[in-house]
């Protein structure tokens, strides 16, 4: 399922205040795995229901999706499980930056919204502040999952997520072609594309132990 928002128009850059875990979760001390743009939820109802010991929240931008999510979610009253609607780009960092230390695990990033032509290229998930927001809550050997079924999608995010510095290729990465999906469960548009037999491009890092300086500049992010 795609169906496009702006994530640049004026409703969307409206900071939002996330619940802390302790408002999301019946157990506010579990480590936490991180879904951006968890769509329908599909990927996280499978990982709550069959991991009680892990919390999972997924963000995402299309509010009839949250709700739909998170009606699924009570129908299997799943207490480690949350969807909250969102612009990642506007709201996650301050949420991020407020995390007991060492309680985020995982990121992952699945399928977001192309944006195929470069001028709307701004307007895709993964920017550089995000990630290096992303990276200061990671502490070394935590995770960061990407997948996408289209190359000119996850090339650019591979490039950006190296480019930074502080990611290193997981020791069970093998290379996007032939990945398998580390997670026993799948996203709608995983299953979507892989029942029309197209291929998934997969990558996993893992958080090095390269430190963010407080004063971190972009510029090489952008270039």
């Amino acid at each position: 399922m795609r169906q496009h928002v702006n994530p640049l128009s004026r409703f969307f850059q409206l900071p939002l205040r996330l619940p802390e875990p302790n408002e999301l979760f019946a157990k506010n001390n579990l480590p936490i795995h991180l879904d951006i743009g968890s769509a329908r939820g599909k990927f996280l109802l499978g990982l709550a229901s069959s991991h009680l010991d892990c919390n999972y929240l997924g963000v995402e931008i299309r509010f009839p999706l949250v709700q739909a999510a998170n009606k699924d979610r009570d129908n299997l009253e799943l207490k480690n499980l949350a969807f909250l609607f969102c612009n990642a780009n506007v709201s996650l960092e301050g949420w991020l930056e407020d995390l007991p230390d060492d309680m985020l695990h995982m990121v992952s990033i699945q399928f977001p919204d192309p944006w195929f032509k470069r001028r709307h290229y701004k307007r895709r998930v993964l920017q550089p502040e995000l990630l290096i927001s992303l990276a200061k809550a990671l502490k070394p050997g935590r995770g960061l999952f990407i997948q996408s079924d289209l190359l000119d999608v996850i090339n650019p995010m591979i490039k950006l997520v190296e480019s930074s510095g502080y990611f290193d290729l997981n020791k069970e990465f093998k290379d996007i072609n032939s990945f398998q999906n580390p997670f026993p469960f799948a996203t709608e548009r995983e299953s979507y594309v892989l029942d029309k037999g197209r291929p998934v491009y997969r990558i996993l890092f893992s958080r090095n132990f390269q430190s963010v300086p407080e004063l971190f500049t972009l510029e090489k992010l952008y270039s």
